[in-house]
């Protein structure tokens, strides 16, 4: 029998995150007739007309306005993650004055209409557009007042008292600007929150404390967020970037929170070179899809100015965060390894690997197949997110022996390295019960033991150390230039974008950004000691390796560019 071990589908990898298809029950509807009904472009060759949406506008609102059959917002945090100019203000704008005139809220189903409900408006609504200087809500505020100017029809009709900073209707409904040193900050029940550029929303100005704050305060009004965003700098500690990290919890279904976040970002292949004009031209269009308004020729001219930092113009317009200066990997390289399509049948011969640990860091067993060194994640244990259970959270020795033990039932392991960390004993177990089953040997005295803290003061064994640095270095040279697959796990994703490069006497090693960081690379570690395994089982003479079945199978790799190609190739 045959399988898959990896995920169907790693959410970090995603160029589009919204979800497939529209809802069946939505007040979305409600808020597009408003909105025609109401407004006009503000600005542009379509200044005047009546307000146009575009179709990726029109999937956001009726998913943001989705509704379960009990009446319930299917999403209670929404992130609008898009490139510079994609026209985010003007829709967090429009939102806004939904929110305060709209019938955006559920009065009644009604089979007989789009989207099967009837809304009615907010009674006392307060609608506050958050940053955590005035400055950052300066845009968004700005297409407030152009939309619902003095003297137009929505001002009138709902009676809107126009204000630079805020809008007042009548009797008791208001929206209004709110700062991290706001006093109504603490304690204040908006009906809706627009948290402007929680890229800029940092430790340093109180953007995470700030968001904390808003958030209790929606949470006892059943009030919801939507944020918008460009992609973020790297471990600056921006909210943008922890909602973006709880989404990826959340689609990884490492949560137990039910309310969902509904998060829209288009991001450019991980593949695109910014110096080739066919390349960068193509990412442009995907990004921008139908911004029919961005011109992509005065983006790209902008990207290859000499004056433009390549990190900057990947964040901006391609829409995808950068790394930080001493990452190991990109995870655009990564991600254009990942062909999840990839089967290992039970047989096959591999390299199996593990990075043990008892219970602050993961545990990971990844296996590397002999034929073509494609990656599977067989399994990944990790602390729970919450601090108090990790407190007291073991990982599930049991559960880890059994899942090597199906490891050996299913599959050919001609080389087993295991990196003992405070579990030892297991070690040592494996090297008695599977030591004469591998062809390979990690250590002289146990064939499984790949230990690499082995001296008495803790220092990394130096002959250890070397192996394991030439292969980190091996992997990463495979990794860019695009000649080593994966199945695309997101919990792998994650540890290897999280690896930091750490300099030894031997080359470039991988580590975590510091001993106390919470951010796991346990996997990728794994990562590497298997591609180890698998390359010394291969560096054995032939008399000392185990024959392969010779049955024929489609392989399929990925080269440089991540571009897949399928070529046969004969099982050795």
């Amino acid at each position: 029998m045959g399988g898959r071990t990896g995920f169907r589908d790693n959410p970090a990898d995603r160029l589009v995150t919204m979800p497939e298809g529209l809802p069946e029950l939505t007040l979305g509807w409600e808020v597009i007739r408003w909105a025609v009904k109401y407004l006009k472009q503000p600005n542009g060759p379509h200044a005047g007309r009546r307000w146009e949406f575009v179709d990726s506008q029109v999937r956001f609102i009726l998913w943001w306005y989705a509704l379960d059959e009990s009446g319930r917002w299917l999403y209670t945090h929404g992130v609008r993650r898009l490139a510079k100019g994609s026209g985010k203000s003007p829709f967090a704008a429009l939102l806004a004055l939904a929110e305060l005139t709209a019938p955006v809220r559920l009065a009644d189903f009604d089979p007989q209409v789009p989207g099967g409900c009837v809304g009615k408006p907010v009674q006392m609504p307060l609608v506050q557009i958050a940053a955590t200087a005035e400055s950052q809500t300066e845009n968004t505020m700005r297409m407030v007042r152009a939309l619902a100017p003095k003297g137009s029809r929505i001002v009138a009709d709902f009676g809107l008292d126009p204000g630079k900073t805020q809008y007042y209707r009548q009797p008791e409904g208001q929206l209004a600007v709110m700062t991290s040193s706001s006093a109504a900050a603490e304690g204040g029940e908006a009906s809706c929150i627009v948290a402007d550029e929680t890229e800029h929303w940092l430790p340093g100005n109180g953007g995470p404390e700030f968001a904390a704050t808003l958030a209790d305060n929606l949470a006892k009004s059943g009030s919801r967020m939507l944020e918008t965003c460009n992609a973020w700098k790297p471990e600056k500690g921006s909210v943008a970037e922890a909602s973006y990290n709880a989404w990826l919890l959340q689609e990884e279904g490492r949560t137990r929170a039910e309310d969902r976040i509904l998060y829209d970002a288009r991001v450019a292949p991980p593949d695109t070179d910014m110096a080739d004009e066919a390349s960068l031209m193509r990412a442009l269009d995907w990004v921008y899809g139908d911004c029919w308004w961005v011109d992509r020729r005065f983006i790209a001219n902008r990207i290859w100015q000499g004056t433009s930092s390549p990190d900057d113009s990947e964040r901006k317009y391609l829409n995808r965060p950068t790394e930080a200066k001493d990452a190991w990997l990109k995870a655009a390289q990564w991600s254009a390894c990942a062909d999840p399509s990839v089967e290992l049948a039970d047989g096959e011969q591999v390299a199996l690997a593990a990075d043990l640990s008892k219970s602050r860091d993961a545990t990971a067993i990844i296996l590397c197949r002999v034929s073509d060194g494609h990656l599977f994640t067989w399994d990944v244990w990790e602390p729970p997110l919450d601090p108090d259970e990790a407190e007291h959270w073991e990982v599930p020795r049991r559960e880890l022996d059994a899942r090597v033990a199906q490891a050996f039932e299913r599959f050919d392991i001609v080389a087993f390295y295991a990196e003992p960390g405070p579990l030892l004993s297991y070690v040592d177990l494996w090297g008695e019960r599977y030591g004469d089953r591998v062809c390979m040997r990690a250590h002289p005295k146990n064939p499984v033991r790949f230990d690499m803290r082995s001296t008495q003061d803790g220092r990394a064994h130096p002959a250890v150390l070397r192996r394991f640095t030439d292969a980190a270095m091996s992997l990463h040279d495979a990794i860019v230039n695009g000649d080593v697959t994966h199945d695309g796990d997101p919990r792998l994703h994650r540890h290897m974008v999280n690896a930091r490069r750490w300099p030894n006497n031997y080359g470039t090693g991988i580590g975590k950004s510091s001993r106390h960081s919470s951010a796991k690379v346990d996997a990728a570690v794994t990562a590497v000691i298997a591609r180890l395994a698998r390359t010394e089982y291969l560096a054995l003479p032939e008399s000392r390796r185990r024959k392969a079945p010779t049955s024929r199978k489609v392989v399929v790799f990925r080269g440089r560019g991540g571009r897949a190609r399928a070529a046969r190739a004969r099982r050795r």
